[in-house]
């Protein structure tokens, strides 16, 4: 007898059943799904081994090195911050069905506004595995469906992952579809897949992200790069502007909200660029800088700073140093350069702080704090779908709300149009 195998679904018939799912998903009540996230949580706890285990064969496999593996490498104080993540998402207020309006027009027609589930949501990333976890949470728990199309360096990983969240009781089959991430045409068909897909959101490098935006049919999402910057204003306590500013760089380089410029007033720079370019160099940071800081730090190790510099983001032990004039030349130097993420600066000074939180154009604008608090977790949002950079819909890290749309419910007594 001939032997059989299990037939593996097409994307395309993958996509059927996450948009089935969907309509289910949408009609649960906001006590199952709380149960079901809890449950997941536990289990991943549970199978953390299991986990580990998977996780070690991309690793050792992928042939990845620094930031790249650091992002791909699972360890069992990430696993349990994992679950406690889709802890926190359950002991959140669910938005779905919020009233965000209402009233009554001169007809008598009462009007309501109200959030409602996007439907069917696909998430295209790259070598964190984590990621799958954090997305599924929050789709449930807006009473979504999701598609996830990680990338192949963390395919046994997210595989793990994906059974082990889609084998709990009473989740809607279809609710957690994983494509194939060896098959380079499953990102194709996702982002295409108009009728079929409400949103794809890209999480990863910019020529990821780029392609998804240039490329799809269907509406996204953009999670962008981080750019991230620290401006130290003249009045800045320099205790806390070191501690921010090594933070804020050597926390963990590989992520997109940490620092990857340092801006100093030019009426302190002669103190200060000295004394925090020594501290950086200590913690291993290859530092770059223009001519004025290069000048300052001559007996330093500090490399000149090319344009393209000012752009880059490097997620690494890198950061580039340059000296300007005032708080106005730090947001002029900061709208010009930045990917629009996340700023900070530091300062005694109100009125200037008042001024660099107006008018720096990025997602999250911070006074005397790091930027790696921007973050789904640190918001108090549990996980985050990811941090956006774009203007429409949602900007920032963005979780719950974001993953709503809303409609109207109109109420009415017989009344018709004249």
């Amino acid at each position: 007898m001939a032997s059989t195998s299990a037939v593996v679904p097409s994307t395309h018939e993958k996509l059927l059943r996450a948009r089935a799912a969907a309509g289910r998903m949408a009609q649960l009540s906001s006590a199952q799904k709380n149960a079901l996230l809890l449950v997941m949580a536990d289990a991943v706890e549970k199978e953390s081994e299991r986990i580990l285990q998977a996780n070690r064969v991309d690793v050792e496999t992928s042939g990845l090195s620094g930031s790249m593996r650091d992002r791909l490498l699972l360890t069992p104080e990430r696993i349990s911050a994992t679950a406690n993540a889709v802890r926190e998402v359950a002991n959140l207020a669910d938005p779905v069905y919020q009233t965000l309006a209402e009233w009554t027009r001169p007809n008598g027609l009462r009007i309501r506004k109200v959030r409602v589930p996007l439907g069917v949501v696909g998430v295209i990333y790259e070598s964190r595995p984590n990621v799958t976890v954090d997305t599924v949470a929050l789709t449930i728990k807006t009473g979504n469906s999701i598609v996830l199309r990680g990338g192949k360096e963390a395919a046994h990983s997210n595989r793990c992952l994906v059974d082990i969240l889609s084998a709990v009781a009473g989740l809607p089959t279809g609710a957690i579809e994983l494509l194939d991430s060896t098959a380079r045409d499953s990102v194709q068909e996702l982002i295409k897949a108009r009728g079929l897909v409400d949103v794809v959101i890209p999480r990863g490098g910019p020529e990821l992200i780029s392609f998804v935006a240039e490329n799809a049919t269907v509406p996204v999402i953009e999670t962008g790069a981080g750019n991230c910057h620290v401006f130290v204003d003249e009045s800045a306590d320099f205790d806390m502007a070191d501690a921010i500013v090594m933070n804020a760089k050597t926390q963990r380089p590989s992520v997109c909200n940490a620092a990857e410029k340092l801006l100093v007033h030019r009426s302190i720079a002669a103190a200060y660029v000295p004394r925090i370019a020594r501290k950086l160099l200590e913690c291993g940071v290859e530092l770059r800088g223009d001519t004025e800081v290069c000048r300052l730090g001559a007996n330093l190790d500090i490399k000149p700073a090319s344009w393209q510099d000012w752009g880059e983001e490097y997620l690494r032990l890198c950061m580039a140093i340059a000296v300007v004039a005032d708080v106005d030349a730090a947001i002029e130097h900061i709208n010009r350069h930045s990917t629009m993420h996340s700023d900070a600066i530091v300062t005694e000074d109100e009125a200037n702080a008042q001024k660099f939180l107006r008018y720096v154009d990025s997602a999250a604008v911070y006074w005397n704090a790091s930027t790696r608090f921007s973050d789904g977790g640190e918001f108090g949002f549990g996980a985050e779908m990811g941090i956006s950079t774009q203007k429409l819909h949602c900007r920032g890290p963005f979780a719950l709300a974001e993953l709503t749309s809303s409609k109207y419910e109109i109420v009415g007594n017989g009344q018709v149009r004249k």
